[in-house]
């Protein structure tokens, strides 16, 4: 038996093979997790199905659109779940979006339009889609939902820029959400996970220097893998995490306690 044996997963935010969210797909499928996804539009549809066809029992992996900035998109997906399962165990929000001019330039020179739609996509999906899906929750008797951040809200990373201010807000909705969910037997947590190779990343300058870095410096000295953010995804969804909620798990190979570099 898994530990997320039978247990309900929405993964929202699944890219490409790089993507966090598929990497903490994958170790939910091994620990016996049954798997729904979304994709973005028909630009990523494609990418996002020939992935899950490479998992067992894929026929059974329901693979939805869903563009979670738009209302009629979350309240859609959430009522396709919800007849397909008549429930929901976890949710992961994987979601996280900013204007490239404001990932390339200098912090000042960041758009206002800029700002507010990195923060409502990276940010307040995070609230409305767990508002959505809390009826489902509540069917199942609780549940779990994490969303992934960064380490730039405590640090400064060069050229993170608005997608920081995101990631501060993203934050702050954990810890709301988890006050405000916990009554109703649902944690809120997140991950902040060291710098990887996805497609968001790709967009800010400094994250391979930021890998660089890490590989030298982390207590660990070594980056992270897809697998070991996603075990410990499959830790905060599974009832041995059942005490932790409106936390930031750090899966940083300690990076996070670093000051002054030697």
């Amino acid at each position: 038996m898994g530990l997320l044996e039978g247990k309900r997963a929405l993964i929202v935010g699944v890219g490409n093979q790089r993507s966090i969210a598929w990497g903490i797909a994958t170790c939910f499928q091994r620990e016996g997790a049954r798997l729904a996804f979304t994709y973005l539009n028909d630009r990523f549809k494609d990418n996002v199905a020939k992935l899950v066809e490479t998992l067992p029992d894929h026929e059974n992996m329901p693979v939805l659109l869903c563009d979670a900035a738009k209302p009629e998109d979350v309240a859609s997906l959430i009522s396709e779940v919800d007849r397909r399962w008549n429930g929901l165990d976890i949710l992961v929000h994987s979601i996280a979006f900013a204007p490239v001019e404001d990932l390339r330039g200098r912090f000042h020179e960041i758009s206002r339009d800029g700002v507010l739609t990195a923060v409502e996509i990276s940010a307040y999906t995070l609230v409305s889609l767990s508002r959505a899906a809390l009826p489902l929750f509540t069917k199942a008797g609780g549940g779990a939902v994490m969303a992934l951040t960064f380490n730039a809200v405590e640090r400064v990373v060069p050229s993170y820029n608005s997608m920081a201010i995101a990631k501060a807000a993203l934050e702050t909705c954990v810890r709301y959400l988890a006050v405000d969910l916990g009554p109703s037997n649902v944690r809120v947590n997140a991950i902040s996970a060291g710098p990887l190779k996805t497609l968001s990343a790709s967009a800010v300058k400094g994250i391979s220097t930021a890998r660089d870095i890490m590989e030298s410096k982390a207590p660990l000295r070594r980056n992270i893998t897809q697998e070991e953010v996603g075990n410990v995804a499959v830790f905060l969804a599974s009832e041995w995490a059942r005490a932790i909620t409106g936390a930031t798990i750090f899966a940083d190979n300690g990076f996070n306690i670093v000051g002054v570099a030697e």
